[in-house]
């Protein structure tokens, strides 16, 4: 009910019994999203190859000693990092979107954000397929370890939401979070390694990067890529602690300020 800090099974519940509202949130967010394009869901496939054509182009030449088939190595923990960057950013514009719907009538308040993770899990899928492409003109071998991908995306998909609940609960508070949040964000994205391979981090600093959680994310989508192989036991150990932790601490944080929701949208 509004104005009381929601249970999790309560929760759950009304979201399933407005799950066709779920389902349209996704459709229209989907659909939305290339509107006005000419080209409508082809930028789903163009956007990151052309990402990854300028990216090449770029540091191809510096680390395509170090790294055979580096358009590949790019593209894959790419797609995984702009699926978290790109969902987590429209989450915090989704309380201020459906802030009439929310007034109007009682909706759980986790619908929203949970609806931006969903179309973005769905545009990432959607995604793999250029990435495929790019790995059948490289000649990188198929195998059986491209398998694992929904089971990584899936657990990126858990922490994006987590850190999707937190965020869009706390800018509803906050103007400034949304700011903050692009001013850091590509901080992070340096320091996870996505353009350049881990092996020219200096040992001394490597510590820093392992504490980045989207590195083994990226990982999760690499691995059975680039390498063929299926991630690494601890990496994907690591990925389900973080996947984890974050939607338990960002259910607590929209669990506790949702009440308040109404006056500030």
């Amino acid at each position: 009910m509004a104005g009381q800090r929601p249970t999790l099974q309560r929760e759950c519940a009304e979201v399933w019994g407005r799950r066709e509202l779920l389902v349209n949130l996704v459709v229209r967010d989907l659909t939305v999203r290339y509107k006005r394009s000419l080209l409508g869901f082809l930028w789903s496939f163009l956007h990151p190859l052309i990402f990854m054509v300028v990216l090449t182009l770029v540091f191809g030449t510096l680390f395509a000693q170090r790294t055979p088939n580096y358009s590949a190595y790019l593209l894959s923990a790419y797609l995984a990092f702009q699926y978290f960057l790109q969902t987590t950013t429209k989450a915090m514009d989704s309380m201020a979107w459906n802030g009439p719907l929310l007034k109007r009538i009682y909706v759980p308040a986790s619908i929203f954000p949970l609806s931006v993770a969903l179309s973005g899990l769905v545009n990432l899928f959607l995604s793999f397929l250029p990435m495929f492409l790019v790995m059948a003109v490289l000649g990188v071998p198929f195998s059986w370890s491209l398998l694992f991908l929904p089971v990584g995306g899936l657990l990126l998909f858990v922490f994006v939401l987590g850190c999707s609940f937190g965020l869009c609960s706390l800018a509803v508070y906050f103007d400034d979070v949304r700011l903050m949040y692009e001013a850091g964000i590509y901080s992070v994205m340096y320091l996870t390694p996505i353009f350049y391979p881990l092996e020219i981090v200096p040992e001394r600093l490597r510590p820093i990067i392992f504490a980045n959680p989207l590195y083994y994310y990226c990982e999760l989508i690499r691995q059975p890529v680039f390498s063929g192989q299926l991630p690494s036991g601890r990496t994907v150990l690591v990925a389900l602690i973080w996947a984890v932790v974050m939607l338990t601490v960002g259910w607590q944080v929209l669990r506790r300020l949702s009440p308040g929701f109404f006056r500030h949208l």
